[in-house]
Parts: structure tokens; C-alpha cells; sequence
């Protein structure tokens, strides 16, 4: 796992560490990694010497990283111009050295139109101290770039994200790649999209930082915790999932639920519910019943996808609340838990993972907002349980305050009966025995992989998604394996 740490955690920390070096050499060293990674981009062109980069430069050290690299890059005979956002306030240290290397300087007020044959542009408008949209001049000369689709490096993190939250809540840097200094931050997880990839520098901050916000799992991480027989194991002890899902209405959700928990392990499936014939024609390893109080023994239940809010399906949600195994609750089970305060109290300090949308968070637990690390912690501390919150950054809480955050690596997964697959992967790595916080980061990665390689760069539907997932578990445990993680 890789920590992420909000700004104010960094700010305090690089606080002791400047205490502890000489004035500007922090900076000099983030300098030297940011121009590291920017001659790697210009260099993708063929050569460096001689090719152009701008550089938009706030206030602050932000803007003074940019100066600074700036000087980097005029040693390998790369061509310089430093944008001046607030001239009054830019690094005057880092300024007056990129004059003496020989860049050019320029107020933004003169415009940035002939500097677009640049190519590259270093977005260092504002660091991790700033807040809100981005403001004329900037806006505009950011609007102007991405007009002339400049590739833009940005520096910490794309000006205009919030740092915390990752929300651009009017103009802000969408960055070809982002280097950031001593530690992540929640942006690079939570905006990975704006952001690109995201290059770390090691400035010295580890020894000093406290313990991360949140997590962001690797491919190890989910590789190690994934399960697979052994020689000893039988169908049984690799662990037994119950499915009660779908109906006459929505029979789909029932066989995308009941599938996906049938290929993400090598346990056993026993499906609840009136939707059984059509699972029993899609899936004939699965053993049907009509209800979950004929289901036998299992050892996890997967409820919710297509049930309805009805009677009938607050009925089937307390049964499988009755039988005392853990639980991983989602779509209509969600809508019915918001409703009826008896079933919430039920669960509160079991093992159980909500599988809510941002709609479906709002009914149980208030809006979602633009912290949504937040709120999944508040979330699962306030219901006493562990809460998968889906988007393109999905973000995994449990009682005890531990967060995982996964930026998806695509958009894919964003179609209809996509969820109803993640809760029959989650309810069955419950079954195997995986903690709840673990089984919903683990089906959450796999699912991400699987949308991937079902799309192949085209829509794909839910249930070619479902048939990724053993390609998708066997990448992971190959490249898992492969990086030692």
C-alpha cells in the first residue's frame, strides 16, 4: 500500500524538515527531480537541447520549484520562458537564477499566444496551499495551452484541484503527468485523471511524516490477499456465498451476481430467489432455492441487486441479516436500510461492506459532498460498518478509521448491472474468509482490471465484465508475483 497525506500533514511536516537543512535546499532538491521528469517528456520527442518550455509561474514555492527547474533545464540547452502570474511575488531567489541562465521572462499580461510552439508547459500556478478555481490571468492562459494541446507537467498537482478533495469546481490544469514532492496526496488518488501519472520525489519528508490519511492498494496487495485453493481445500473451505438478488422484474442483476461470485473464487455459490431458473440456465454449478431460509449453510451473504423495496424485499433483507455470517449490501438493500432504522441498528458492528453509489449514500447517509474520503469515514463510523463508496475513485472505509482509495483505471466499468458484479466478487471474498475492509478493496481492484480488459478501448457490457474476471485475477497474481509487492 501507498499512504496519502492531506496538505496540512505535509505542511507540518516539510515544517521540521526545513528546521533541519539549509534554506532552499528542499526546494533545489524538488527542483531537480521536477526538471528529472521533464526532460523525460521532452526527450520522448527524439531530443532535449534545443526544444521549448514554458513555464506558468505563481506565487510562492510552487512557483519557485518551476523557476528553479527552470535552471535545470537551461543547463541541458533547453529554451526557457518564465510565465509571471503575480510578478511582484514570484521566487525571487529562482527567478533571479533562471535570468542569469539565460530564460526569458514575461508578465502574463503579455499574453501567452507565441508561446504556444512550446513543447512542454510546467503548470506551477499554485502548490497544495491552494484553494479554489483557478482566476484570470491563469484561467485563461491554462484554456490557451489546452487549445494548442501542449503537454503540461504540473507540479504537486494540477492548479485548481483541491489538494484534499481532488474537486475542480470551475477552471483548473488537466496534466499530461504530475510530479509531487515527499508524499502523495489525496488529489493524485482521488483526481488521477487530472492529474496523469503521478512521478513522486523523495525530498527527505518519510521520517517526519505521521501516519497516512488513507491507502492507496497495489497490485501486490491484491495479488497476496487474493484467494486460491490449496491442496488441502475442498469446496467448502475455500468458502460458501449466498445470493439473494434480482426477481421477476430485474431476473439480470440475479445472474450478473450470482456469475461474478462463481468466477472470482474456487468456493461454492448457493443462489435465493425467485430469478433461480434463469440463473440455473446461465450457471449450472450454482445450487438454487427459492428462498434464502432453504439456502443450507453458507457463509457469506451477498443481498440486494433487483430485490425491490417492497415488502417482500425487506423480508428477503432480514433473513439474510438473520442468518449471522457476513454481508455485503447493495442497490435496492441499501434504499431498504435507509428506510427502516431496525435493519441499520441490526448490522452496526458486524462484518458487513455497503456497496452504495453516490445516490444511494445520500438515502443512508447523507450527501456525499466533495470529501469523499470524508464522508465514507464518517459513514462507516456513524453505521458501524465498512463502506464501499463506487466512482471513478472508489473509496473503502471501515469503522476504525482506515481508508483505501482506488483511482479506476478507466471509465468503463460506468455501465448498467456493473455493480451488481462487484457484489457478487465482494460477498464471495467475504465467504473465503477475507476481512471486510480487504474483500472490498480486492473486489473493487479486480473489477477495475476486468471492465479494462473487457472493453479492449470499446463499450463492453456488464456482462463481459463478468467474464474478464478470471483474466483480470490472472493478471494481477502474475504482475503481483512479478513486482514482489
Amino acid at each position: 500500500m501507498r499512504g496519502v497525506w492531506t496538505a496540512q500533514q505535509v505542511r507540518d511536516a516539510e515544517a521540521v524538515l526545513l528546521d533541519r537543512t539549509p534554506e532552499g535546499a528542499l526546494m533545489r532538491r524538488a527542483a531537480f527531480g521536477l526538471a528529472v521528469h521533464a526532460r523525460r517528456m521532452l526527450a520522448a520527442g527524439g531530443r532535449v537541447a534545443g526544444r521549448r518550455v514554458v513555464l506558468l509561474v505563481g506565487a510562492g514555492g510552487n512557483g519557485g520549484d518551476a523557476l528553479w527547474a527552470g535552471v535545470e533545464l537551461r543547463r541541458r540547452g533547453v529554451g526557457v520562458t518564465a510565465v509571471l502570474l503575480d510578478p511582484d511575488r514570484a521566487h525571487p531567489a529562482g527567478l533571479a537564477a533562471l535570468r542569469r541562465a539565460g530564460g526569458r521572462v514575461v508578465d502574463a499580461g503579455s499574453g501567452l499566444v507565441a508561446e504556444l510552439g512550446a513543447d512542454l508547459v510546467v503548470d506551477g500556478i499554485v502548490g497544495i496551499s491552494g484553494r479554489g478555481a483557478l482566476r484570470e490571468p491563469a484561467a485563461g492562459l491554462v484554456a490557451a495551452v489546452e487549445r494548442a494541446g501542449v503537454p503540461v507537467l504540473a507540479v504537486d498537482l494540477p492548479s485548481g484541484v483541491d489538494p484534499d478533495t481532488g474537486a475542480a469546481d470551475g477552471p483548473a490544469v488537466t496534466a499530461t503527468a504530475t510530479v509531487t514532492f515527499g508524499a502523495l496526496k489525496p488529489v493524485h488518488a482521488l483526481a488521477a485523471a487530472r492529474c496523469g501519472p503521478v512521478h513522486l520525489v523523495d525530498i527527505g519528508l518519510g521520517p517526519v511524516l505521521p501516519r497516512p490519511h488513507a491507502f492507496v492498494p497495489s497490485t501486490g496487495d491484491v495479488a497476496a490477499r487474493w484467494p486460491v485453493p490449496g491442496p488441502a481445500d475442498d469446496k467448502y473451505s475455500q468458502g460458501v456465498v449466498g445470493i439473494a438478488a434480482g426477481s421477476a422484474t430485474y431476473p439480470g442483476a440475479a445472474v450478473l451476481a450470482t456469475g461474478a461470485a462463481a468466477l472470482a473464487t474456487s468456493g461454492m455459490v448457493r443462489f435465493a430467489g425467485s430469478a433461480a431458473p434463469g440463473v440455473r440456465d446461465h450457471w449450472s454449478e450454482v445450487v438454487t432455492t427459492g428462498s434464502v431460509q432453504d439456502a443450507g449453510r453458507v457463509q457469506a451473504w451477498a443481498v440486494g441487486p433487483g430485490i425491490g423495496v417492497d415488502d417482500a424485499g425487506r423480508a428477503v433483507l432480514a433473513e439474510t441479516i438473520a442468518r449471522d455470517v457476513p454481508l455485503c449490501v447493495d442497490a435496492d438493500a441499501i434504499t431498504l436500510l435507509a428506510r427502516h432504522a431496525d435493519l441499520r441498528a441490526a448490522l452496526r458492528g458486524r462484518p458487513v461492506v455497503i456497496t452504495p453509489h453516490d445516490r444511494e449514500f445520500a438515502r443512508v447517509a447523507g450527501e456525499v459532498g466533495a470529501d469523499r474520503i470524508g464522508a465514507a469515514r464518517r459513514a462507516a463510523a456513524d453505521l458501524g460498518l465498512t463502506v464501499l463508496l463506487k466512482g471513478n475513485a472508489t473509496v473503502v472505509a471501515d469503522p476504525g478509521g482506515r481508508v483505501l482509495v482506488h483511482p479506476a483505471s478507466s471509465s468503463w466499468a460506468a455501465t448498467a448491472g456493473s455493480g451488481d458484479v462487484l457484489t457478487g466478487m465482494t460477498g464471495a471474498l467475504l465467504a473465503a474468509g477475507l476481512e471486510p475492509w480487504w474483500a472490498a478493496t480486492c473486489a473493487t481492484y479486480v473489477h477495475d482490471v476486468a471492465a479494462g480488459i473487457a472493453a479492449k478501448g470499446a463499450p463492453a457490457p456488464a456482462s463481459r465484465l463478468q467474464a474478464a474476471i478470471p483474466a483480470a485475477i490472472r493478471a494481477i497474481r502474475t504482475n503481483g508475483a512479478s513486482s514482489g509487492r
